[in-house]
């Protein structure tokens, strides 16, 4: 049987970075059952194309999701990846309004900024 997942290396890199903004590219390679090559240069197409932003914290690098981007598919301008990201990670909006100076298009997710 052959196998295969729903969701990208790219989406699942996201989803480890949503995790853990602070994760090594080691671990997100362990994790997700890649090589840690692959893994950078996942998180180097994420970085390039504006949705991730990379800060250097000491010896490590921290990683922050710009959420209020709209995913990377032809044709369409939403959802955005908070959204979509919001929803993997089951914290959906219930209706409640974002705080006053966040995007009223994104769902404010820790780590991800609107």
């Amino acid at each position: 049987m052959t196998s295969w997942s729903f969701l990208t290396n790219h989406a699942r890199v996201l989803l480890r970075i949503a995790h853990d903004p602070g994760v090594r590219l080691r671990d997100i390679a362990a994790g997700l059952g890649i090589t840690e090559r692959s893994a950078h240069a996942i998180v180097a197409d994420l970085v390039a194309a504006g949705h991730v932003v990379k800060q250097k914290d000491g010896r490590r690098n921290r990683y922050q999701i710009e959420g209020s981007l709209p995913l990377p598919e032809p044709g369409t301008s939403e959802p955005a990846i908070g959204e979509v990201l919001a929803l993997l990670l089951g914290q959906a909006d219930s209706g409640a309004r974002p705080p006053l100076g966040h995007d009223e298009s994104c769902i404010p997710i820790p780590e991800i900024h609107c």
